[in-house]
């Protein structure tokens, strides 16, 4: 835009400013109402239908899974993408924060007059990209699986019965909380139990079986599980001897 053109955009803006109503108490008066008819719309339906309540939460239970808000999946996804410890704190705090510092100070260092998306191209592809970024993002944390999963597959020469035993010990693993301090492979946090991605190279199944019945605290120990339901307990043996 040159000197003309500007000055001539100027000229209309002050016009139509001059002919124009106020912000104050125009403007302020429209939100205020329609603020108040939509807050009163949901106290009508708080009192009318009432609010929906789960079960009581248990705070014993190791199969519970968290899910956050589906306003959150993009922010879930992009944890979940950002596998590697060490950058956790970008994925969590970095990335929105300095996303967040940049549409703050948008007014500051985008001064153009240009309104037209067609003329403003470097603003336009960085908002549609960036909305196309959170929609996927979201998109994935929806059809997301559990995060107590463990995405770690079974070796090529398990067949039949002992790939079902392998994929059943994957499940009894997930859901008895062993990722709160272990890791398997991309799942899991590194501590303070030790990485047992190849466990099965370090201890024969005999040895796996014994620390899971007499474990170093604190580590539960799972001798309720094989003394309940042996056939689990086999599974979850069979299942971490596999991993190398």
């Amino acid at each position: 835009m040159n000197q003309r053109e500007k000055e001539l955009y100027l000229r209309d803006y002050s016009l139509l400013k001059a002919q124009g109503k106020p912000f104050f108490p125009y403007a302020v008066a429209k939100d205020s109402i329609m603020a108040a008819i939509v807050l009163a719309v949901i106290i009508t339906l708080a009192i009318v239908l009432g609010a929906e309540l789960g079960p009581k939460p248990d705070p014993t239970t190791t199969t519970y899974t968290p899910r956050p808000e589906w306003y959150f999946y993009f922010l879930f996804e992009l944890l979940r993408v950002v596998k590697p410890p060490e950058f956790t704190d970008a994925a969590t705090i970095g990335i929105p924060t300095i996303c967040l510092i940049l549409l703050i100070l948008l007014p500051f260092y985008d001064r153009g007059p240009e309104r037209r998306p067609e003329r403003r191209p470097v603003a336009t592809v960085a908002g549609v990209l960036t909305i196309a970024a959170m929609a996927y993002l979201t998109y994935l944390g929806a059809v997301a699986g559990s995060p107590t999963e463990i995405d770690t597959k079974a070796p090529s020469d398990l067949k039949g019965a002992a790939l079902q035993r392998y994929e059943a010990g994957k499940l009894v693993t997930a859901q008895s909380g062993c990722l709160a301090c272990h890791k398997i492979g991309e799942n899991g946090n590194g501590g303070p139990g030790p990485n047992l991605s190849k466990v099965g190279e370090r201890l024969p199944r005999e040895a796996i079986a014994r620390t899971l019945v007499n474990p170093t605290a604190p580590m539960p120990s799972f001798v309720g599980l094989q003394r309940d339901d042996p056939e689990k307990f086999d599974n979850l043996v069979d299942f971490l001897s596999q991993l190398r």
